[in-house]
């Protein structure tokens, strides 16, 4: 918080507005630390994705692209394939074949996610308590 010290010089009556300000910075800050980081995160799961993703032309690895979503107060990164959707969830797990048998799963998303997305709580909660400072 940048204007920290300007409280001491403010009378009762703009005591109120002086701690809104306060509030709405902080919150502010914290906001877009938040944001950043979880963007940071998002472009790590989506390298990592597209680097463990089955290869045969390349042009599925390709595909993976990643969403911003959200809105006041929210922030979220979807990471999907623009190209082949269908198929991802085909790879992933793996699925029976029509003849009988099954196809073996190519695990690439949820490996990415858990390497990398697994230590975005405790980040959060280290800017909250740092007023959006790393």
């Amino acid at each position: 918080m940048k204007g920290w010290r300007q409280m001491a010089n403010i009378s009762i009556d703009q005591l109120a507005s002086a701690i809104t300000d306060a509030v709405r910075e902080y919150t502010e800050d914290v906001s877009e630390a938040i944001d950043k980081k979880v963007d940071v995160v998002a472009d790590a799961v989506l390298e990592d994705t597209r680097q463990a993703a089955p290869k045969r032309s390349g042009e599925y690895a390709k595909g993976f692209k990643k969403t911003k979503q959200g809105y006041e107060g929210k922030s979220r990164r979807v990471i999907w394939n623009k190209k082949d959707s269908r198929r991802v969830h085909l790879l992933e797990f793996g699925h029976a074949k029509r003849g009988g048998g099954r196809v073996r799963a190519y695990p690439h998303l949820r490996p990415a996610y858990d390497k990398h997305a697994g230590n975005l709580a405790s980040d959060i909660k280290r800017i909250i308590q740092n007023g959006g400072g790393s």
